[in-house]
Order: structure tokens, then C-alpha cells, then sequence
């Protein structure tokens, strides 16, 4: 506990700027990245490095560089002083700065790092070339710290991952099985007698991003431009239920000690009482070889598989994420698990031998990214409060070192979510860290043929033509809301590239046809796989729709970053799309525009791209809003789509009507959930946090309070 209320209080002061004095990134670099002899390159494991140093006097700073594959912890005399490295690719992998002055002491100082790799079972935003841990100082003083064969390590076997077992598609990753019969105790003290260990490996010498004639190996340097994570104690609310075991009315609220008997098999449902992001820490005694299994998620499964209401737990079940502890018999033995997990329900199944297990504590340690409040909504009607909080949660949840589709089942950053994340950002906060870390990310996602990939990093290669396009818009939303007036020209080529792409595909009608890939749109049930309808011959409104808009952005980002002639290009490209989508897609006798020349299906989706793309006049776009929302033959937009509906219905002239618009957020608070779901269909949604539904979080202050940008870079509000 001394150690996490340290962390919590200095732990925001670490990261500084990637330059330190006289030395950067492209100074050359004698630390070396280095393993665990004998230990497979790729293969699953704990690995443990440690390095003592004698400082004679403190100083005011000791800077160093430090990352690692797959992913570390960083102690500093016992203390966690960080957690990395940041999500990115082999050609931008990332390292963090650090200065740990606040952590040393006069005489011997053990610095030391826990690397584990998850293997096969690592996520899917996980890129690996081989487990290595690197740390680089930045002046004769702090390179006594450089990883090189001074360096003292071993294989915790005490750790396995843990295949998980979770409905729905899983891509986040392993669980933690560890046997504390195995585990190496205080490892990371001073006191503790290292002679054993072996020296480090080097595996090669580290290669900055662009110094490759220098150096060897596999990894591409970059600084993070991101801060630490938020890390914050928290507990807990309440026991809900319990089988073979009597727990105290103040666990897990409070710590509390709990007697699981011998040869029992005892069951502890815990509620946090809302979704947390967390790592959950376990403190257990006795219990020889008792197994412990921790199991995650947010909310229980009746007999049909359905969650209904998330507050209801009879006649329920828990299904999810699991980790898994074999207890050595000592006293105080704890778990933390390696990444964190992501719960509103907890369930302890304690399984003892001949000895009775006692469970001294259960808490959890919120993490992801420090995004901070700044926006404020002052209103007198609860609900819009509520739904405010709720937004802003599931903002949060959504977001740590990349913004995330939703943190329990994927954890991956997919463009079509992070549009809408980055404006919950841009108004809520003014932070535009985590964008700027998110449009740089995409744009490295780039293929030989242009486009981006739908989600990154994603070792997968998952192609979404139609968030592709987004993209562009992305960038186009960072010209009207970011900080950076720089950063954009370095993004143009990028979208260039992307448009050249789908303007090959432009065929003598005018019309897009035939893009290969995932074109998914919506989760419209009617809709197969999210992909809206397309003619025999590969053409679709939506996708035109798409390219006119993402046209549309590059002309005003090219004329406000870049190049006039690049403007006049698009300007005239997009001119020509506009006048193939009206002829081929407008439909005179419903006054709506098709989803297919056949004129035979209709969606909110076509109709609110074609008005917020220019295609209608003022009167029209009113009288085809007030038919969106009352012609129930459309396919309806979900949770997710309803940030385009509601920006179409509000530029139509309905805006006015935006607090009547809010039935789903509604139906998710009558439900239970402390996040917003994933579909419409919440009482099945497999996910229960996906923040692309928190758009009221934007439009609350954009629709309703009519704060909008007008100008590159908010100088000016409509």
C-alpha cells in the first residue's frame, strides 16, 4: 500500500521531454537491448532484470530512456515508477522518458523491470519482434544504468498466460496464471541476494527510427508523445453473493480479512457498482496450494445469454476473463494482475486443499489515460447530467495509451470509433495528445496502395475501406478543434494517398464500384455484417457518400495546409460525385435518397451523409429530416451512426428537438449500465463500452449550445 499511495501521488511528474540537455533521440545510443540467456525469443514468460548503483548524493535529476517487448513495469527501489512502452508498430515502437530522481536515495539503489511476453496469445494491437528490455541514460551519470551484460536477470516460472474463454470476439489478450509456489519474492529490494541470477544477454544494440546504417536489429525507435497513466486506488463497492463462505458486511468496501475453510470450494461475487478500468490486487495467507480464479466482466449472463438489466444478479451467471493464482501457503502473498482488467462484476472462487485460505484484500488500481474534465454543463434536468457522466466514463474507459473500440473484448483502435472519440475529446477536455498519438498511428497503418488499415496497431491487417475515408475527415476534425498548426502538413501526403486510392476505383458512371474489403457502414440488423446494400454491378450510395465527404474535407484541408492545386483537384473530383449521387440515388417520388440505384431500400445513413455533404437545400434537407425520423421503413442508425444522424437532423434545422432524440441513452440507464453498449440491442449488446456512442458528450455543447468552430484550430465559434 506505501508503494501504491507513492505512485498515485508522483507518478504524473515522470515522463518529460524526449531530449534531455545535450542528448535526443538521435545522439548516439551505447545501451544494448538485452534478455534472458537460454530463454526462447518469442516464447511466453515473466522475465525479471535488476541493476544496483551506488549514488552518493541525490541529484535533481536522473533521465533516463526505457522500453521493452512485449510490455514492462519499472521499479525504482521497490517503487513502480512506470509502465510500457505505448502501443505501436516495429518501425515506430515506442519508448518512454523518465526522470527518477524522486526515487533515489543516498547509497545503493536497486532499479529493476519486470518484461513478460503473452506469446501467441498477446493481443492483437500487440506487435512483437522478441522479448527484450532496453533502458538508455542520458549523461555519464545515469548510463551506469544502460542495459548491457552489468545487468543481473532470471525467468519467473511462476507465470503462465491463460487462454481465455469469452463470448463473442476476444482480441485483448491473455489472463495471468501464476503459482505462488514458483514465484521469486522480493526480487526488486535492495537487500535481495541476486548472486544467482545470471548476466543479461545482449540481443542487439537498439536502432533509433532512421539511424538504421548505425545499429542492429529489429525495433525503430520513437519517442511516446503521450504522458503516464492514470493510476488511482479504488475499491470495490459491495458482496452481492457468496456460497460456502462467510464474508463480513464491510468487505470489499473495506479491507477485510475473510476464512475460506479447508477442503471448501467458496464463491465471492463482487459489484464495483459501475465498469472501472483496473489492476485488481489480491492479498491472500495460508491455503497451501489452494487455487484461486479471478473472473471479470461486465455484467452476468441469464439462462438465454442475455445481460438485461446490469443490476440484477438472481438467476444469473458470470462468464468473462479470468485470471488464475495457486497459493505457496505464506503469509501475505499477493497478485497483481500484469495489465490491467476491465470490471463491473468480480467473482473470487476460492478452491482450498487440507489448510483453510485467508483472503486479506481485494482492490483495484483505475488506469488509462489522465484525461481531465474541462468542459462544464450546468443543468437542471438530472438526466442530461447523468448521461454526461455516463459519456464521459465510457469516454474514459475507452481510452489509454490509443483509444480503444472498448477495453473488456478487443482493445483495439479502430478509425470509425476514434472519430467520434477524438471530438469527445476536442470538447471536453482540449487535450489533443491522445488524437494527434491516434491520426499518427493510422497514418503509419498505410499500405503500398494508400489506404489505411480499419484499426491500429493491429497485427491482423483488418481492411474497412469506408473508415479509410473517415480518416481524412479525422484530419479534417483536427484542422477545426487541435492545437498544433504544424502538425497537419505532415498528414497531407498520407490523405493524398488515400484519396488517390479510392479515386482509382471511380469507374465511367461516376460512381464507386467494387472496393475491395470490409465495406461496413452501421450494425443494422437488416444489414449483413454492417455492410449496407450494393448494386450487382458494386455500387452503393453510402460508399459515394463517403468519398464526397472525405473530398470535401481535403479541399479545405489542402487550401488551409497545403496546396491550392491539390484543392482545385478535389473541389472539381467532387463536384462531378456530387452530380453522379443525385442522379443515380435521389428518389423524386419519396424525396429521400436511396441506398442503391434500384431505389428499392432506404437508411437514415444515405440520407444524413447526403445532407451533411451539401445535397440538399435548406427546405429539402428539412422536409428529408422529418422523414428520417418518421418513415420507420428506413434502416435506423445505431448508437454508433446516430453522431451523423443527429449532425444531419441538426443542420436540416431540427436541432431544436436534439433532447428528444436521446431514447437510446435512456434505454441503457433504464438497463442498468454505467457505460454506454455497444449496439442498440442493449439487452444482448455484446459489448458493454463503446464509446462512440458517448456523442451526446459533444452535441450537448455543439447542438444544443451551438459552441461550433468556425475557423482552423477553434479561434472562432459559429
Amino acid at each position: 500500500m506505501k508503494n501504491l499511495l507513492i505512485i498515485c501521488s508522483l507518478f504524473a511528474s515522470l515522463s518529460v521531454a524526449a531530449q534531455f540537455g545535450n542528448f535526443n533521440r538521435n545522439s548516439p545510443w551505447d545501451a544494448s537491448w538485452i534478455c534472458v540467456p537460454d530463454a526462447g525469443e518469442n516464447a511466453p514468460g515473466l522475465y525479471l532484470f535488476r541493476k544496483t548503483i551506488d549514488i552518493k548524493s541525490v541529484p535533481g535529476q536522473f533521465e533516463i530512456y526505457v522500453s521493452a517487448d512485449n510490455r514492462y513495469k519499472l521499479y525504482v527501489n521497490e517503487v513502480l515508477v512506470s509502465i510500457g512502452s505505448a502501443q505501436g508498430d516495429l518501425g515506430h515502437w515506442n519508448y518512454e522518458a523518465l526522470d527518477i530522481a524522486p526515487f533515489l536515495k543516498t547509497g545503493e539503489n536497486i532499479v529493476s523491470a519486470k518484461v513478460w511476453n503473452e506469446g501467441n496469445l498477446r493481443p492483437v494491437s500487440q506487435f512483437s519482434l522478441r522479448t527484450g528490455f532496453l533502458l538508455q541514460g542520458t549523461n555519464d551519470e545515469t548510463k551506469q544504468l544502460n542495459t548491457n551484460e552489468t545487468w543481473k536477470c532470471l525467468e519467473d516460472k511462476s507465470y503462465t498466460p491463460l487462454r481465455q474463454s469469452v463470448r463473442g470476439y476476444y482480441a485483448a489478450g491473455a489472463g495471468d496464471k501464476v503459482d505462488m509456489n514458483l514465484a521469486v519474492k522480493g526480487w526488486n529490494s535492495v537487500d535481495f541476494d541476486d548472486s544467482g541470477w545470471e548476466k543479461a544477454k545482449p540481443v542487439f544494440e537498439r536502432q533509433v527510427r532512421g539511424m538504421g546504417f548505425m545499429a542492429r536489429g529489429g525495433w525503430s525507435l520513437t519517442p511516446s508523445i503521450l504522458p503516464p497513466m492514470e493510476l488511482t486506488y479504488q475499491r470495490l463497492a459491495s458482496t452481492r453473493k457468496t456460497e460456502n463462505v462467510s464474508v463480513p458486511s464491510s468487505f470489499p468496501a473495506k479491507k477485510t480479512k475473510i476464512t475460506v475453510p479447508a477442503n471448501t470450494t467458496a464463491t465471492i461475487l463482487l459489484d464495483q457498482a459501475y465498469l472501472t478500468n483496473a489492476y485488481p490486487t489480491l492479498i491472500f495467507s495460508g491455503g497451501k496450494n489452494s487455487t484461486l480464479v479471478i473472473t471479470y466482466a461486465e455484467g452476468l449472463y441469464n439462462e438465454a445469454g442475455a445481460k438485461d438489466n446490469r443490476n440484477e444478479i438472481e438467476g444469473k451467471t458470470i462468464s468473462g476473463r479470468q485470471d488464475t493464482v495457486i497459493s505457496d501457503g505464506s503469509q501475505n502473498q499477493e497478485f497483481t494482475s500484469l495489465n490491467w482488467r476491465t470490471y463491473r462484476y468480480v467473482e473470487l472462487k476460492a478452491e482450498t486443499d487440507d489448510l483453510p485460505l485467508v483472503i486479506e484484500d481485494f482492490y483495484g488500481t483505475f488506469t488509462g489515460y489522465p484525461l481531465e474534465m474541462n468542459a462544464k454543463l450546468v443543468s437542471d434536468i438530472d438526466e442530461l447530467n447523468t448521461i454526461m457522466e455516463i459519456g464521459w466514463r465510457t469516454a474514459r474507459l475507452c481510452a489509454v495509451d490509443t483509444y480503444m473500440d472498448c477495453p473488456y473484448y478487443e482493445r483495439l483502435q479502430y478509425i470509425g470509433d476514434t472519430r467520434i472519440q477524438i471530438m469527445i475529446t476536442y470538447y471536453n477536455s482540449g487535450d489533443d495528445r491522445l488524437p494527434k498519438n491516434a491520426i499518427n498511428l493510422f497514418d503509419n497503418s498505410r499500405q503500398k496502395d494508400g489506404y489505411t488499415l480499419s484499426r491500429y496497431p493491429d497485427t491482423q491487417n483488418q481492411v474497412i475501406p469506408t473508415y479509410s475515408l473517415w480518416h481524412v475527415s479525422t484530419l479534417y476534425d483536427y484542422l477545426m478543434h487541435g492545437k498544433d498548426n504544424t502538425f497537419l502538413k505532415t498528414k497531407l501526403l498520407g490523405s493524398r494517398q488515400i484519396l488517390n486510392y479510392f479515386i482509382s476505383y471511380i469507374a465511367e458512371d461516376g460512381s464507386l464500384k467494387n472496393v475491395p474489403g470490409w465495406n461496413f457502414t452501421d450494425w443494422v440488423p437488416d444489414w449483413r455484417m454492417g455492410v449496407a446494400p450494393m448494386a450487382e454491378d458494386g455500387s452503393s450510395a453510402l460508399m459515394d457518400l463517403q468519398l464526397l465527404l472525405a473530398l470535401q474535407s481535403a479541399v479545405i484541408l489542402e487550401r488551409s495546409e497545403g496546396s491550392e492545386e491539390f484543392a482545385v483537384l478535389y473541389g472539381k473530383i467532387a463536384r462531378s460525385l456530387e452530380q453522379t449521387i443525385r442522379d443515380k440515388y435521389w428518389d423524386e417520388s419519396r424525396k429521400l435518397f436511396a441506398d442503391t440505384p434500384l431505389k428499392d431500400k432506404f437508411s437514415q445513413h444515405a440520407n444524413s451523409l447526403a445532407i451533411l455533404a451539401g445535397l440538399a437545400t435548406e427546405s429539402t434537407a428539412f422536409e428529408m429530416g422529418k422523414l428520417m425520423l418518421s418513415d420507420t421503413t428506413l434502416a435506423p442508425a445505431s448508437i454508433y451512426f446516430k453522431y451523423y444522424l443527429h449532425l444531419a437532423l441538426a443542420k436540416a434545422g431540427l436541432g431544436d428537438n436534439y433532447l428528444n432524440w436521446l431514447d437510446i441513452w435512456r434505454k441503457n440507464i433504464d438497463l442498468g449500465l454505467t457505460t454506454w453498449g455497444e449496439t442498440s440491442e442493449v439487452e444482448t449488446t455484446r459489448s458493454d463500452c463503446h464509446a462512440w456512442g458517448s456523442s451526446p458528450n459533444v452535441e450537448f455543447f455543439r447542438i444544443v449550445l451551438g459552441v461550433e468552430s468556425d475557423a482552423p484550430y477553434f479561434k472562432k465559434v459559429k
